[in-house]
C-alpha cells in the first residue's frame, strides 16, 4: 500500500495485501490504520497498531454475522454458521483476551515500552490471515458475496 514496513517475508506480505484488497471498507480501514501506525518511522504506535489489527478481525466477524458484536461474542455465533475448528476459535479468543485484559491494549493504557515492533507485526500478520480465512469460510458458506 505504498508504506515501508519491517515486514519482509513474502507470506506475511501476501496475507496483509490480501486483507487490504477485500472490498469491505471497515476491514480495509482498520488494517490500513494498523499498517500506518506500524510503519511510522519517527513515532511508531505499536499499541494502536495492535488495536486496529484486532478491530479488523472484529469487523470481519460482524460482516459475516450481519450485526455488531464483540469479537468474543461474534466468534461464538460464527462457529454456528461456518465450520471453524474449536482450537482455532479458542486461539483467537485468547489473542483477543491478550488485547482486552487488565493490562490489555484495547482498554488500559499499557506502557508503550512494553510493546514492540515484533508484537505489532505479529498481530497485523495473524489478524490479516485470520480475517482472510474467515472471509473465505464465509464465502464458502454463502454468507459473503465478494463480487
Amino acid at each position: 500500500g505504498g508504506l515501508i514496513t519491517p515486514i519482509s517475508a513474502a507470506s506475511e506480505i501476501s496475507e496483509i495485501e490480501k486483507s487490504l484488497s477485500l472490498p469491505f471498507e471497515q476491514i480495509y480501514t482498520h488494517f490500513t490504520n494498523a499498517l500506518e501506525k506500524l510503519a511510522d518511522r519517527e513515532k511508531p504506535d505499536y499499541r494502536n497498531s495492535i488495536k486496529e489489527s484486532i478491530s479488523a478481525v472484529e469487523s470481519t466477524c460482524n460482516l459475516i454475522l450481519g450485526r455488531k458484536a464483540t469479537l468474543s461474542d461474534a466468534l461464538k455465533k460464527i462457529k454456528e454458521a461456518i465450520e471453524i475448528h474449536p482450537a482455532l476459535e479458542e486461539g483467537l479468543q485468547k489473542i483477543y483476551g491478550y488485547t482486552s485484559d487488565a493490562d490489555g491494549i484495547r482498554h488500559a493504557l499499557i506502557e508503550a515500552e512494553k510493546l514492540t515492533q515484533d508484537d505489532a507485526r505479529f498481530m497485523l500478520v495473524i489478524c490479516s490471515a485470520f480475517s482472510n480465512y474467515l472471509i473465505a469460510k464465509g464465502k464458502d458458506a454463502g454468507l459473503i458475496n465478494l463480487t
